[in-house]
């Protein structure tokens, strides 16, 4: 099979095609003949040679990618939960190598989800791991609750866009930040409030926010200043920045750092609001699986509304 992978850690010019042998599932797990796979930031910080994820992801060689969509194509002894002509997708072994930029995957069944028929392999390969954390943050973490308000920077990112749509499905008056030229987009999604954080102080612009999700590392200390007492502030893509955790205690706030798991059940909910076209998943963009490279140059912009998509 065809594989991305690089021998050391760089730029995108590292990554490259090679030919390896097609995996075999072993027990309870399933392969699957990958058609499409999302590419994420944390996909871009792996290949430059951070992220901390552990030792399999910081000794090249290592091929990196978690979000996949495609077909089953075996199943190992005792899975029940997927037959061979199968479509499935999910966010496989994260934060362990999953392989994902690659002809076939194989995982455990229970990493996985059935794609409903109407929706396409792009859209469902670019859901796994933005829409994970989404869900895992705001149902899971945060139980957010009707009514409440709720802030999420970065707001037009992958992460971000799903996370506005899926706060509302809970009720939540949903503030979000985002520059400019993202607002309509994120509005006609249900963001109730924008702002352009590159013209707007945020504790200018809103206040008694109940939960704040800050998905850009820098965001923390200002999300505290207008929260309430007793809100919750989730710091997602390099945990919790430091003094951080006494600032929010003294003022009676609650802080926590967070990272997706792999979860068939919540794939389970995610491609059911899909399919009922309550959960809208924007597509940036598509690249074949040989331009890897190039798809990481784009992401790398900072610009993307959405998502990624490699296609094979």
């Amino acid at each position: 099979m065809r594989r991305i992978t690089q021998d050391t850690a760089g730029g995108p010019e590292v990554l490259h095609l090679e030919e390896v042998p097609v995996p075999e599932p072993i027990p309870t797990e399933i392969r699957v003949r990958v058609t499409a796979a999302g590419v994420n930031p944390v996909d871009t910080k792996v290949r430059a040679g951070g992220a901390g994820l552990g030792d399999d992801m910081t000794s090249p060689p290592f091929t990196v990618g978690w979000d996949v969509a495609g077909v089953v194509d075996a199943v190992g002894m005792g899975v029940t939960r997927f037959a061979v002509g199968d479509r499935v997708f999910g966010m496989p072994w994260f934060p362990r190598q999953a392989g994902a930029y690659a002809e076939y995957v194989t995982a455990p069944s229970r990493h996985f989800a059935h794609i409903p028929d109407a929706v396409d392999d792009v859209t469902a390969a670019a859901t796994p791991l933005a829409g994970l954390t989404a869900w895992q943050i705001l149902v899971d973490t945060a139980d957010v609750q009707r009514d409440q308000r709720v802030l999420i920077h970065a707001a037009g990112g992958g992460v971000g866009h799903l996370a506005v749509q899926i706060a509302k499905t809970r009720g939540a008056h949903v503030v979000g930040t985002a520059s400019g030229g993202k607002h309509a987009d994120l509005v006609a999604l249900g963001l109730d409030d924008a702002i352009d954080h590159h013209a707007e102080e945020i504790a200018q612009a809103t206040r008694d926010i109940d939960v704040a999700v800050d998905l850009t590392e820098v965001n923390g200390p200002s999300s505290l200043a207008v929260m309430r007492p007793g809100g919750l502030l989730v710091c997602v893509p390099s945990g919790v920045p430091e003094g951080l955790t006494e600032q929010a205690r003294s003022e009676g706030k609650r802080v926590t750092d967070f990272l997706v798991e792999p979860d068939g059940v919540a794939l389970t909910g995610l491609a059911r609001l899909i399919d009922e076209d309550v959960l809208t998943v924007r597509i940036a963009g598509t690249f074949p699986l040989e331009d890897a490279a190039a798809a990481h140059r784009e992401l790398e912009k900072g610009s993307t509304f959405g998502k990624l998509v490699l296609t094979l």
